[in-house]
């Protein structure tokens, strides 16, 4: 069998010939040499550009101080005034004047003129009592005393008589000595009955009862037609004109207390008004089981609003001092042993040294002495971020 080659195809090229050992070589070394070059290039333009002076590189942006915008409740406005230190107290209005009448005589209460809460004046017709028994009474003490007065005369007479003879010496001096006698008798006997006599007058003008004080009527014990005994009670009165508070004070604070300091409390049902007293008296003994002592407050009350018995809620001045300027106590800083104030100054923050006075917790203000004038105004609180220094602004006049 015959094999033939076949001729190769015009359209597969040739194969081109592999290049030689020496040829590869050279290739090689001259990439090396370009990849050596290209480092070198690089490293100079890194040292080149770090070497490059600092006013070539672009100056960064300067950062602007930030502004703290101030509500109302940050600040406060410094005013000037008293600041007065108080202590709370609590108790109960009593009056200073009160009296509950009762009948000195006895008899049955024809009539009354007044009734509970009316008004009365001192003198003015409460209740009348049959007056009958008393007028009976009047008329026999008129009769004793003529009797009396009637012996006294006859009395006197005998005595003059007994004086004549006694001067002729028809009668002895014992005799003279007796008709004497009978003549003091008499005259005792008169002054008996005119006392007697007052005494029914009086008992009298007794069966009409009056106010023995101005004030309003509390409470109405009889009606007519009762059957009233001696110190049987008709009426109770109350002067509100004047009233006391009772207040108690716990024993530790009573030092702190002077007659004529003033007070201030208010009672429920006025709509928030307040009332004013002075302190009167102080009791020298503490109350059983309290350990309080009772401060009585003496009380005005011309127009009569304030009622016995009502609960008092209030406060004593135990000091009071001079107009200063007053600062929240939140305000008042410690800068280095010192008492500092933030003050806001052309927007900005400024420590500003005080000397502080008198304290009112209660209020929550202190009194600045030294270092604050009225109308400043200073930070109320403590704010993170803000110190002396800093930007502020502060709120409008709406806020």
């Amino acid at each position: 069998m015959k094999i033939e080659s076949l001729p190769l195809s015009a359209e597969q090229p040739p194969k081109p010939p592999k290049p030689s050992a020496p040829r590869r070589r050279a290739k090689v070394i001259a990439l090396t040499l370009l990849a050596v070059a290209l480092a070198g290039a690089g490293t100079y333009a890194l040292t080149h550009r770090a070497s490059a002076p600092a006013q070539a590189a672009p100056a960064p942006a300067a950062a602007t101080e930030p502004v703290h915008e101030l509500s109302p409740r940050d600040i406060a406005r410094v005013a000037a005034r008293p600041l007065a230190v108080t202590l709370p107290v609590t108790g109960s209005l009593t009056p200073l004047s009160q009296a509950t009448v009762k009948s000195k005589v006895s008899g049955v209460v024809l009539s009354t003129a007044v009734q509970e809460g009316m008004d009365v004046k001192a003198g003015q017709v409460l209740a009348q009592l049959d007056p009958a028994e008393a007028r009976a009474r009047v008329a026999q003490q008129q009769a004793m005393l003529a009797d009396a007065q009637a012996r006294l005369a006859l009395a006197k007479k005998n005595l003059a008589n007994s004086a004549s003879l006694l001067k002729q010496n028809f009668i002895a001096q014992n005799a003279y000595d007796t008709s004497a006698n009978a003549v003091d008798l008499a005259q005792a006997a008169v002054d008996s009955a005119r006392a007697q006599l007052d005494l029914a007058r009086i008992a009298l003008a007794d069966t009409t009862i009056h106010a023995p004080l101005p004030g309003v009527v509390s409470k109405r014990h009889a009606q007519a037609g009762e059957k009233l005994s001696p110190d049987s009670p008709v009426f109770s009165i109350v002067d509100l004109k004047h009233l006391t508070l009772d207040a108690q004070v716990p024993a530790s604070d009573i030092p702190r207390i002077r007659v004529g300091q003033d007070v201030q409390f208010r009672v429920d049902g006025f709509d928030g008004r307040t009332f004013s007293g002075k302190v009167a008296r102080i009791n020298p003994a503490t109350e059983t089981g309290s350990r309080a002592m009772i401060v009585y407050v003496d009380v005005a009350n011309p127009d009569g609003l304030l009622r016995a018995g009502m609960f008092a809620k209030g406060t004593i001045v135990t000091e009071k001092s001079a107009p200063h300027p007053l600062l929240p106590l939140g305000a008042v800083r410690q800068d280095k042993g010192r008492d500092v104030v933030y003050r806001v100054d052309n927007g900005k923050v400024v420590a500003q040294p005080v000397t502080l006075g008198l304290r009112n917790p209660d209020e929550g203000v202190v009194e600045a002495l030294d270092g604050v004038d009225a109308g400043m105004t200073v930070l109320a609180v403590p704010l993170d971020g803000i110190k002396p220094g800093s930007k502020v602004k502060l709120p409008d006049a709406k806020g």
